[in-house]
């Protein structure tokens, strides 16, 4: 009887040590819980940049208005027989 006693009690305290310090642990398995939030968070962060480039490859596609825009903009470019006016505040 002593020698089951002895069996059932070894079983649960390795048991107990692999849920609480083993491979697959529930440290471990928060830590991997975290870690995933993380690149999720970034995954979706990286997913909206993207829609935004796209959304502006489309508008530089259909249209000279941006091509025109970021022109102006970026390069600081005017169109023939324009005034380009400069004011200072």
């Amino acid at each position: 009887m002593k020698i089951i006693i002895a069996i059932i009690v070894l079983l649960i305290v390795h048991l107990q040590y692999r849920i609480w310090l083993g491979d697959g642990s529930i440290a471990e398995i928060e830590a991997y819980q975290q870690r995933l939030d993380v690149l999720q968070k970034q995954v979706e962060e990286k997913r909206q940049r993207n829609e935004a480039l796209y959304a502006e490859v489309l508008d530089l596609r259909k249209g000279q208005e941006a091509i025109e825009e970021r022109a102006r903009d970026e390069l600081g470019m005017i169109k023939e027989d324009e005034t380009f006016f400069h004011v200072l505040e």
